[in-house]
């Protein structure tokens, strides 16, 4: 197939460009380079020997899409076009509701007007709220706890009412969890502008000496040391995941989660890298940030059945991967 993917230059959309070119299908990435950078190309061309058609376009900007969907016949469309940090979007929540909810919008009309019948939408845990752990995909979604999650749940909404009225088209939404981790062959990693957001790369900055310690938020959670509990899931299979998601939909919208089914807090995390890369982080316990809840962890029973998609890689892989990723790096 031939597939667009909006965000395609970023940690997870260049993961899942590799699982496309390597699964045969042929790939168009328009990326704005806000988050990302454009030598990600050329380290995708390496890992897979295949170059993909790119284009340097804020996806929001209507007509510039229209005119690469008039130049294509594309198959299908993955969104990953947009702005992901919880915390920031607290602080910038007008930003956020533009950009995320809007790239949307025009890109299920890009989709609308041109026949692509195939969406597969990067949606987030952060959706279920402060629900009960393990979430699950039938369960009532709740006000989510910061304004990245809301722009999650309103573009779910916005392609489920669009599916309704446009039956020939399959929609995915995966609900994914806490990617970290990065590709073997340490060509592609989270290497974020400015200071990390996610916990990994500030991991890896803390073990390289560019950060000085790892700040963790809050302690005083009910959990199992007091620090927040996530699910997190090797990039790779991430990717994975949505490679799955493209080939098997049919007609509809079909809601998946994506993660591993188990909960890791912040220091188990730390301490698995320690012993993973035989290096010590230096740490401090500063307040919990706004948005942020307890536990975040997964049900994977509904995507292992009906696509046969698990979770392969492990902890240990994960910070491996993401070390070396860091290592490579020149600053």
């Amino acid at each position: 197939m031939n597939i667009l993917v909006a965000g395609g230059a970023g940690y997870i959309g260049s993961h899942t460009c590799v699982a496309l070119l390597e699964a045969g299908h042929t790939v168009s990435v328009v990326d704005n380079l806000l988050n990302s950078k454009i030598e990600i190309l050329e380290q995708i061309k390496k890992i897979t020997g295949k170059a993909v058609v790119f284009y340097q376009v804020d996806v929001t900007n209507e007509a510039a899409m229209e005119t690469i969907f008039s130049e294509h016949m594309f198959d299908g469309v993955i969104h990953f076009a947009g702005l992901k940090a919880v915390g920031e979007s607290v602080a910038k929540p007008l930003e956020y509701y533009y950009n995320n909810v809007v790239s949307t919008l025009v890109l299920a009309k890009m989709c609308r007007s041109y026949g692509v019948k195939r969406f597969v939408f990067s949606s987030s845990a952060t959706v279920y709220g402060d629900n009960k752990v393990p979430f699950i995909e039938s369960m009532p979604l709740l006000s989510t706890t910061n304004p990245y999650g809301e722009t999650k749940v309103m573009s779910e909404r916005i392609l489920m009412d669009f599916a309704q009225v446009n039956n020939h088209h399959s929609i995915a939404l995966l609900r994914y969890f806490n990617p970290i981790g990065a590709h073997e062959s340490g060509l592609l990693g989270e290497s974020p502008n400015g200071v990390p957001n996610n916990l990994m790369p500030y991991m890896t900055q803390v073990a390289k000496g560019k950060q000085a310690k790892l700040r963790v938020f809050g302690n005083d959670y009910e959990t199992i040391d007091g620090t927040g509990v996530r699910d997190y899931l090797h990039v790779c299979d991430l990717a994975e995941g949505h490679v799955a998601a493209l080939n098997k939909i049919t007609a509809g919208v079909h809601i998946y989660n994506l993660g591993t089914g188990c909960g890791t807090s912040v220091l188990q995390l730390v301490e698995a890298f320690e012993q993973a890369n035989g290096i010590k982080l230096p740490y401090e316990i500063v307040g919990r940030r706004p948005g942020d809840i307890a536990e975040c962890f997964a049900d994977v029973s509904k995507v292992a059945q009906e696509l046969g998609w698990t979770a392969k890689r492990d902890l240990v892989a994960m910070c491996k991967d993401a070390w070396r990723f860091e290592q490579r790096l020149l600053s």
